[in-house]
C-alpha cells in the first residue's frame, strides 16, 4: 500500500496526499507526481520510447509516459531492456532509455549498461529504489545501486526529492552526452516517484536551454599540422572506429580519403562507411598497411586489445590519434600527434586545411593503393574456396558469404556471437553507414535481440538481419517473443555448432582434445522450432545450397524468424586460433 508523502519528512515539506498523475488539489494549484515529472523530462530530451520490465517501484513512470505519448516497450529480461536502449541510441543518434525496478531489476541491467559504457553509447537507465522513509531498514529489493553503477557509467545518482526529479534527469542526459558519450544511471525512491507536489515547485529545465554544445573541431594548429602530415605522407592509411558513426561522420571520412587519395579501414560501428566497391576502402589488409605505412591515423577507436594496445602499429611510423575523449589519446601507446574533438568536424577541418596542397601526391600514392589492392585480392582469392564450400556440416565462411550476398541497401546487420561472428566480421559488408551493430570491446553475448528490437521499432523501414551464435541466443532468446508480440519482423540466423566454440578451441589447444568440451558443450538445439513455438518463422538448414532460399523465405514470411544453420564445429576463425582477444 502506498504511503502518503505527508508521512515522509525526508521527501520535503508540503507533501500532498498520494494519487496518480497530475490533478488539482483542494485549491487552484496544479499537482504533479514524480513519475510524471520523469516522463516530462524524457519528452523534453526527445525520448519517444522506453524499454522496461515492470516492477512496483516504477509504475508511476509508466503512468506519466502514457500521458506524454511515450511508447512503453515491455521485455522479458532487464538485460534486453538495457541492450535495446543502447541499440536505440546507435540507430537514432539520440539517447536511449531503459526503466527497471529495484534490486535484481537493476542488477539484471548491469551487463547492458556496461556494454554501452565500453561502446560509448548515450543512454539513461532509471532504476527503482525503496522509499526514502525506509532507508537502511531493509526494504524490498534494496541495494546500493548507485555504488554498483558508478564504475560503469559517466554519472550515477539518487534522486532525493520530487522537486528535483526533472532537473536530475536533465543532469543525467547532460553528463551522458558530454565529450565521448556514455550511459548514466538514476535511482528514484518509490516515495519520491509517487509523491505529488505543486507543479510550480518542480525544477524543470527548458528543453534545449540547459546544455552547451560539446562539439569541437579540435585545435586549429593541430588540424593544420595533421593536414601537413597527410599531404607529405608517401604511404598513409586511416582506421575509422565507432566514434565516426557516433558523430555521423561517414561523408567526411569518405571525402577525406578520396580528396587525399588515402586508403581507409573501418572497425566497429564505422563499418558501412564506404560502399563495398569503393576504391579507397580496404577490409583484409589492415595488418599489411600498418606494417608498411609511414603515416597511420586512428580516428575514433582506442588502442585496446583489438589494436594490440597499439603495438601492432610500426614503431617508426608517424601515428596520429583523433578521439572525442582526451583520456583515450596516447593511452597504451605514444602518438606523434593527438587531437580531441568531434570526429566529423575534425575530418572536415583537416580536409579543408589540406585542400589544394596535395600537388602530385595523389598520383604518387596510386602505387600504394595498387599495392594494397593487390594484397587484398590475394587474400580474397585464398579464402574463396571456403566462401563457396559445399562441405557439410557447413563451413562458417560459406554462411557468412551467403549472408553478405543476401543483404540489401536497406539491411541493418547485427552480429551477436563469438567464433561465427568473428568469421563474419571479415566477410559481411553492410551497404551503408549505420548498418552494422556488434557487442564491441566488452564482447557481450546476448545483445542481438535487444538491438534487433530497437532497430525495428525506431526504423521500421529498414530490414534487420541478425547473426547469432547458438550460445548467445540461448542467453536472451526469450525476447524473440517480444518481437513476435510487437509484430516486428526480422531475419535471424543461428550459426549452430552446438558449442561455445571460441572458448572450446582454447581449451583444446591448452589441455588437449579429451578436455576440450568441458563447460562449453551446448547440445543440438533446434532453434527453428523455438521460433515456431513463439509464433515466428523457423527453418532448419543443413546443406549450403539451402541457405539463401531459407533466408529468402524468412524475409518473405513477414515474421520474426530464426534460420537454424548447422555449421562445422571443428572450424575456427583465425582470430580464435591465434587467441588474439587475449593478446
Amino acid at each position: 500500500m502506498t504511503e502518503s508523502a505527508g508521512s515522509n519528512s525526508s521527501a520535503g515539506e508540503g507533501g500532498q496526499e498520494q494519487g496518480p498523475g497530475t490533478a488539482s488539489g483542494s485549491g487552484d494549484a496544479e499537482l504533479i507526481s514524480g513519475g510524471h515529472l520523469v516522463a516530462k523530462a524524457l519528452k523534453a530530451e526527445g525520448i519517444d520510447t522506453i524499454f522496461t520490465l515492470c516492477g512496483g517501484h516504477i509504475i508511476d513512470i509508466y503512468d506519466g509516459c502514457i500521458d506524454e505519448g511515450i511508447r512503453i516497450v515491455d521485455v522479458r529480461h532487464e538485460q534486453v531492456a538495457a541492450h535495446a536502449a543502447d541499440g536505440y541510441a546507435r540507430v537514432t543518434g539520440r539517447p536511449g532509455c531503459a526503466v527497471v525496478t529495484a534490486g535484481p531489476g537493476t542488477t539484471d541491467a548491469v551487463t547492458g549498461v556496461a556494454t554501452a559504457y565500453r561502446n560509448e553509447i548515450p543512454m539513461l537507465l532509471i532504476g527503482g529504489q525503496g522509499a526514502l522513509s525506509q532507508h537502511r531498514m531493509g526494504s524490498l529489493q534494496d541495494l546500493p545501486h548507485v555504488d554498483i553503477m558508478r564504475p560503469i557509467t559517466k554519472f550515477a545518482s539518487t534522486v532525493t526529492s520530487t522537486e528535483r526529479v526533472a532537473d536530475m534527469v536533465a543532469m543525467a542526459f547532460r553528463e551522458s552526452l558530454a565529450g565521448a558519450p556514455g550511459p548514466s544511471f538514476l535511482e528514484i525512491p518509490r516515495d519520491v516517484l509517487d509523491r505529488r507536489i505543486e507543479l510550480s515547485r518542480a525544477v524543470i529545465p527548458t528543453a534545449g536551454r540547459y546544455r552547451a554544445s560539446t562539439r569541437s573541431a579540435g585545435d586549429p594548429e593541430d588540424v593544420d599540422r595533421l593536414a601537413d602530415v597527410l599531404v607529405r605522407a608517401e604511404r598513409p592509411c586511416i582506421l575509422f572506429g565507432t566514434q565516426l558513426w557516433t558523430c555521423r561522420g561517414a561523408d567526411a571520412a569518405v571525402e577525406l580519403c578520396r580528396s587525399l587519395n588515402i586508403p581507409g579501414y573501418v572497425n566497429g560501428a564505422a563499418r558501412g562507411t564506404f560502399p563495398p566497391d569503393d576504391p579507397h576502402h580496404f577490409q583484409l589488409t589492415r595488418r599489411y598497411a600498418f606494417d608498411h605505412a609511414d603515416v597511420i591515423v586512428i580516428a575514433g577507436t582506442p588502442f585496446d586489445f583489438r589494436m594490440g594496445y597499439g603495438k601492432r602499429l610500426r614503431s617508426d611510423a608517424t601515428v596520429v590519434q583523433i578521439d572525442m575523449d582526451y583520456r583515450t589519446v596516447g593511452k597504451n601507446r605514444d602518438v606523434s600527434l593527438g587531437l580531441v574533438g568531434d570526429i566529423r568536424l575534425v575530418l572536415e577541418a583537416v580536409a579543408q586545411a589540406a585542400s589544394g596542397r596535395l600537388g602530385n601526391g595523389a598520383a604518387e600514392r596510386k602505387g600504394w593503393l595498387e599495392e594494397l589492392r593487390e594484397q587484398e585480392e590475394r587474400l580474397i582469392a585464398a579464402r574463396m574456396p571456403k566462401l563457396l564450400s559445399d562441405a557439410e556440416p557447413i563451413h562458417p565462411l560459406r554462411l557468412a558469404h551467403e549472408i553478405n550476398q543476401f543483404l540489401s541497401e536497406d539491411s541493418v546487420y547485427i552480429g551477436d556471437g563469438g567464433d561465427v561472428v568473428t568469421y563474419a566480421g571479415g566477410v559481411v559488408q553492410p551497404r551503408g553507414p549505420g548498418r552494422w551493430m556488434d557487442p564491441g570491446p566488452l564482447g557481450t553475448l546476448g545483445v542481438g535481440i535487444g538491438y534487433a528490437l530497437a532497430s525495428k521499432l525506431s526504423r521500421p523501414d529498414l530490414e534487420v538481419v541478425c547473426l547469432f551464435g547458438d550460445g548467445t541466443l540461448s542467453m536472451t532468446g526469450w525476447d524473440f517473443q517480444t518481437m513476435a508480440r510487437w509484430g516486428l519482423p526480422f531475419v535471424g540466423i543461428v550459426g549452430n555448432n552446438s558449442h561455445m566454440n571460441q572458448i572450446r578451441y582454447g581449451q583444446i589447444a591448452k589441455y588437449g582434445v579429451e578436455r576440450g568440451d568441458v563447460g562449453n558443450e551446448l547440445g543440438d538445439v533446434r532453434y527453428d522450432r523455438f521460433a515456431q513455438m513463439l509464433d515466428g518463422y523457423g527453418e532448419e538448414v543443413r546443406s549450403p545450397d539451402q541457405i539463401r532460399p531459407a533466408l529468402e523465405r524468412a524475409r518473405e514470411s513477414g515474421l520474426p524468424s530464426l534460420v537454424n544453420v548447422w555449421i562445422d564445429p571443428d572450424a575456427y576463425a583465425p582470430g580464435t586460433m591465434n587467441q588474439t582477444m587475449y593478446k
